[in-house]
């Protein structure tokens, strides 16, 4: 199986895990599309009734509507049941780096305001350490040189995300994005809570202790890694 066939087997399993009547929460990236066109066909032929969509990007409420779900604000809802999201790497204590499509801070505000959280990826995509993939921090524009000065100095090896012009990458809420290339982070938990107090930093990629459930895409199907936390 090629990568794309192992998102889709692993996008299509996660939605046994949606119920009717309930509110789900939709992530972002290319193994999520799969899984919301796999929900919204069961939607379709009325296999999964009565859910509301809360999405973490526009992408992700654009296809969602395109299928006939129906979708919400995160501000109009007083509950979501389950998120299914991708995850851009995931260690062996399953905690994950996120924010690879520069959506993190919306998918953390769902993750965290959600009661189950479900991570779909391929396997290429567990590690048995995070840090080989950059880690994503959203920061507001002002200041900014400041915040990457701050960066540096910490030895963490930031650098802005340019798009293919060569300019900055904006996310849904207009900032940048910094990722960090470490290579490897022996210490996610002190480097999360460090990143929480720089002032600057709206966000960042570290997903961690969220995660119940993760479904892995491998040649011989999806593999669930079930009652995680």
């Amino acid at each position: 199986m090629d990568q794309n066939e192992l998102k889709k087997a692993v996008g299509i399993k996660s939605v046994d895990y949606i119920k009717s009547n309930s509110v789900v929460g939709l992530g972002t990236g290319s193994t999520v599309y799969f899984m919301i066109e796999e929900l919204g066909k069961r939607y379709q032929a009325g296999e999964i009734k009565n859910i509301v969509a809360v999405t973490t990007s526009s992408r992700s409420e654009k296809q969602a509507k395109s299928l006939g779900i129906p979708t919400k604000d995160l501000n109009d809802v007083d509950h979501i049941d389950l998120t299914i999201d991708g995850a851009d790497q995931i260690d062996k204590n399953f905690q994950g780096i996120k924010g690879g499509g520069a959506a993190h801070l919306l998918e953390k505000m769902v993750a965290t305001n959600s009661t189950k959280n479900i991570w779909i990826v391929d396997q290429s995509k567990m590690a048995d350490t995070l840090g080989s993939f950059p880690l994503p921090l959203e920061v507001i524009p002002f200041g900014c040189e400041k915040t990457f000065e701050d960066l540096q100095r910490e030895d963490l090896h930031p650098e802005f995300r340019l798009d293919d012009k060569g300019e900055r990458v904006l996310t849904h809420n207009k900032n940048y994005v910094i990722d960090l290339k470490m290579g490897s982070i022996t210490h996610p938990h002190l480097l999360a809570d460090w990143l929480d107090h720089q002032v600057g930093i709206v966000a960042h990629g570290l997903f961690l202790d969220i995660v119940n459930t993760i479904i892995v895409g491998y040649d011989d199907g999806p593999k669930v890694i079930d009652n995680i936390r």
